[in-house]
């Protein structure tokens, strides 16, 4: 049983760095990736055809289903110190008022992502991290364009772009639902 408790932490702490990351890499792609940049606003990719969105939303996508797996792994409060860690490391790539907007839409929508999975969790991890993160790509787009530039224009784009990240992970999420069944490891 310690190999398994082992194992739950370090896949825990890989998947803690991995989700605070997510913040201010989000926050560095807005500034500078994308097909087109908007002069003072977001770098834009395109996301389907037609519909853009500011280039954040892949990392941001990819958060939603992290921060499930940390909480699967670690627990609640890792998953809160994983936002501050974001925060303050965006502090360094990312102009301050684009900081505050992502933090407040990041801890609001990861908020509600963990209203929405911890009870579903028991009913199964794919059941539980796609309904939590579809609640928190809505919440996260909806504040952050808000916050961030005064309007929803790109709407549509936020959250197809993360849709399409959270799609993307249901595989893995399959295979480390399967995994963790074989080899008796419980959620924390």
């Amino acid at each position: 049983m310690h190999n398994l408790d082992t194992r739950r932490t370090l896949e825990g702490a890989v998947f803690l760095v991995a989700f605070a990351c997510t913040i201010p890499l989000a926050n560095w792609l807005i500034g500078n990736v994308g097909t087109v940049c908007v002069p003072d606003g977001p770098c834009l990719i395109p996301v389907a055809p037609g519909i853009l969105a500011p280039s954040g939303v892949l990392a941001i996508g990819a958060a939603l289903v992290l921060r499930d797996l940390v909480q699967r792994r670690l627990g609640l409060i890792w998953s809160f110190a994983a936002i501050a860690m974001g925060a303050i490391l965006s502090i360094f790539l990312a102009p301050p008022a684009l900081v505050i907007a992502s933090t407040v839409a990041f801890a609001l929508s990861e908020t509600a992502d963990l209203l929405v999975y911890t009870p579903l969790q028991r009913r199964g991890l794919l059941l539980a991290a796609t309904a939590s993160s579809v609640v928190g790509l809505v919440i996260d787009s909806v504040v952050f364009l808000t916050l961030a530039f005064g309007s929803l224009d790109l709407l549509s784009g936020q959250v197809l772009g993360k849709f399409w990240m959270v799609l993307l992970a249901l595989p893995v999420l399959a295979w480390i639902r399967s995994r963790d069944r074989r080899m008796g490891m419980a959620p924390a």
